[in-house]
């Protein structure tokens, strides 16, 4: 949800109203922030629509996908964010706004917008190089040309050589198979190829072929608005400085390495804890960003000897 509160930032301060449509549980998260930049002169502002939890089986407050638990709660997540399709038209027929831009997972909004005459924009979180292998293995199906999980194939058409393994595809992808969470991807590919264009969370010097092969090999329309963390000019918008930075200026460039598995990942204790010795085992100088437990007692207790949480 940051990104989508930094775009919306971003786009109030060149001069645009911009509208976030969330939640009820998820307002808290975005409340601070857009009254701080309403403070700043700029005009943002926050409407809500009812999540489906009771309707699809989910338990209450489970409006973000975080919030899940289970495997089985997932594909009840998905049907409920389906059914908030009818609701977002309500809200835009009321407000009627000027364009959409909504998150792939969001593959409806493609024929909302069409509804209401506007352009629809798809959000992808991930890099323009993740997008055109994504697209290239979705065309070619090269996992298909090899007899195992660990024989490895290339990625084809791309501007550098990719070789990938079954074993780094999911499961989906590795069987041929199709899960809810598959289905619902071809749905999101399907509506980004009929939607106005894309908006990716990266910047053109990054990666400039893979930039340009997205929009002049596979002919999609594409801005790059990224870093869109830049947006975050006041001083309660940014993580204060702290001790790592110090360490982190004391290393040679390219020495360390940043880890990251995302805030939808969870772990158990002993996965983080292998985690942990691996990486130390490695030898590799690295910052680790871990998902924070509920209390501190939680952040430490896996931690191996040695370790530093910050």
């Amino acid at each position: 949800m940051i990104p989508t509160l930094d775009i919306a930032k971003l786009f109030a301060a060149r001069g645009v109203k911009s509208t976030i449509i969330t939640t009820p549980m998820n307002v808290h998260f975005f409340q601070k922030s857009v009254e701080r930049t309403n403070q700043l002169g700029f005009e943002m502002g926050i409407l809500t629509l009812e999540f489906p939890t009771a309707a699809v089986g989910l338990p209450e407050g489970c409006e973000s996908a975080d919030r899940i638990t289970t495997d089985d709660m997932v594909p009840k997540f998905f049907k409920a964010m389906f059914m908030l399709q009818h609701p977002l038209e309500r809200i835009l027929d009321e407000v009627r706004p000027d364009c959409l831009v909504a998150d792939s997972f969001f593959p409806w909004a493609t024929e909302v917008a069409a509804k209401f005459n506007i352009p629809r924009l798809v959000f992808h979180g991930i890099s323009f190089f993740a997008l055109c292998a994504t697209e290239n293995m979705r065309l070619y199906k090269p996992q298909r040309e090899v007899s195992s999980d660990d024989e490895p194939f290339l990625v084809p058409d791309l501007p550098h050589q990719i070789r990938l393994t079954k074993m780094q595809l999911s499961e989906d992808e590795r069987n041929g198979s199709e899960s809810d969470f598959q289905r619902m991807q071809i749905k999101a590919k399907e509506s980004e190829l009929s939607s106005y264009g894309v908006i990716a969370n990266s910047f053109y010097e990054l990666e400039t072929e893979y930039a340009d092969y997205y929009r002049n090999v596979l002919k999609r329309r594409a801005w790059h608005i990224g870093p869109v963390s830049l947006c975050n000019r006041e001083v309660e918008d940014k993580v204060d400085k702290h001790e790592c930075l110090k360490w982190l200026d004391s290393k040679k460039p390219n020495s360390v390495l940043y880890i990251c598995f995302g805030s939808m990942v969870k772990f158990d204790d002993s996965q983080l804890y292998e985690i942990a010795m691996g990486l130390e085992s490695s030898g590799q100088q690295f910052v680790w960003v871990v998902r924070r437990g509920k209390s501190e007692e939680e952040n430490e207790k896996w931690l191996p000897e040695g370790y530093d949480l910050s």
